[in-house]
């Protein structure tokens, strides 16, 4: 794989960056730029939409034809680290989850109507949508416990059964529902698309968690007879947990490029700290001990993307990639927590006040490990990957021509 990037990829990636130190960092500060569950405040959002849209920074991944730049995966790596060095960041370039995975996914698998219907007003940002597969005491790593249900009519389908932790739920109105259709082990899920304003179903609470909201939150759902027609379904009756797969790898991986960038700024925030505090007759990074500190988590950042790069380089090859992402995904998030715990242990009492951002990406990395996957289930992947593999499970990939 080539890691330089094209130019541009590179005007972009420098475009976002001093778009992200001039405008949105200096926001971070401001006690008005923030709503209610500690995002950034709609109305501010909207206007700096407008600007991002202008620079042609929007929705990097998405076709030119329907808007974007055409990016690849390994096109938007450097770009989405970027944006992320502001907590703000990803959700002004339309590059947020679970926007962005759910834009992806449509435009894979969507039928040119569904496209125009349901894609098209998530890339232009008029609407939020949703990913509804979570379950409470059923699905989450394992989509197989998925016990909401889709029951054939005469003109499509109805849907019973409750959903949890739906990010964006709140405000979404575009949302994708994973529902069974079967009991049938591999072809049993089916993949729906709904409307907010449909009736039957609702929001049963939104659920309060210990970090930095998502818009819209994180919220459980019942749905008590809601019908979709036919025209809604998503590629086929029993490609639901296909659907799941195609969405959720690239997902994992474009959370990891947002997070080495949150790691990034964190580990800026405590260099500059470290550079300019005196303890004991020197400045902290003068102290072998704060070396060994900054000097770890900057490697493990590294390693990160690195690794994020290569699983993008790989689906960007047509590969699925499996392995890779869940490398990128374990080590990515444990880099994060490790990144933003080092900066939050140099500011000290500073850096545990609500006087930095600190305290809010420690809040916010702690569920790294947890979404799209907990690592523990990556590891899972790997070992049995590695049992099927064997020694090709380190095989290099091999040049053509």
């Amino acid at each position: 794989m080539e890691f330089s990037l094209r130019t541009e990829v590179e005007q972009a990636r420098l475009a976002i960056r001093g778009f992200v130190d001039q405008r949105l960092i200096p926001l971070e500060t401001d006690p008005s730029s923030y709503d209610e569950h500690e995002n950034i405040r709609p109305g501010l959002l909207g206007e700096l939409r407008t600007d991002a849209k202008a620079m042609g920074l929007w929705a990097l991944s998405v076709p030119l034809a329907r808007g974007g730049r055409g990016f690849s995966m390994a096109d938007i790596a450097p770009c989405y680290e970027e944006m992320n060095r502001a907590i703000f960041g990803p959700v002004v370039f339309n590059a947020a989850a679970p926007d962005d995975g759910n834009i992806r996914v449509l435009g894979q698998v969507a039928t040119e109507a569904q496209k125009q219907r349901w894609l098209q007003p998530i890339i232009d940002g008029e609407v939020q949508s949703a990913f509804a597969m979570t379950e409470p005491d059923g699905c989450g790593s394992d989509p197989a416990l998925t016990y909401t249900t889709a029951t054939r009519t005469a003109t499509g389908w109805t849907i019973h059964g409750r959903k949890w932790f739906i990010t964006g739920a709140g405000v979404a109105k575009h949302f994708i529902l994973i529902a069974r259709t079967s009991d049938d082990a591999r072809k049993g899920l089916s993949a729906f698309l709904f409307h907010a304003d449909q009736p039957g179903w609702r929001i049963v609470r939104r659920i309060a968690i210990m970090g930095p909201e998502e818009h819209g939150g994180h919220c459980e759902l019942a749905f008590d007879g809601l019908e979709i027609p036919e025209e809604n379904l998503l590629m086929n009756v029993g490609d639901g947990l296909k659907l799941t797969q195609i969405r959720l790898g690239p997902a994992r991986l474009t959370h990891c490029m947002r997070w080495t960038g949150l790691a990034r700024r964190a580990l800026e925030i405590a260099m500059a700290h470290a550079e300019t505090r005196r303890s004991f007759g020197a400045t902290l990074i003068d102290h072998e001990s704060v070396q060994g500190l900054v000097g770890s988590a900057a490697m493990e950042i590294q390693i990160g993307r690195l690794l994020t790069m290569h699983a993008a380089w790989k689906l960007d090859q047509g590969d699925f990639a499996r392995k890779e992402v869940s490398m990128a995904k374990i080590v990515v998030a444990d880099a994060l927590q490790k990144a933003v715990d080092t900066a939050l242990q140099l500011l000290g009492a500073k850096g545990y006040s609500k006087d930095t951002v600190i305290e809010w990406m420690y809040r916010y990395a702690r569920q790294a490990r947890l979404v799209d996957g907990a690592s523990e289930v990556h590891r899972m992947v790997l070992a049995n990957t590695l049992r099927a593999e064997g020694r090709d499970f380190f095989a290099w990939d091999a040049a053509h021509g």
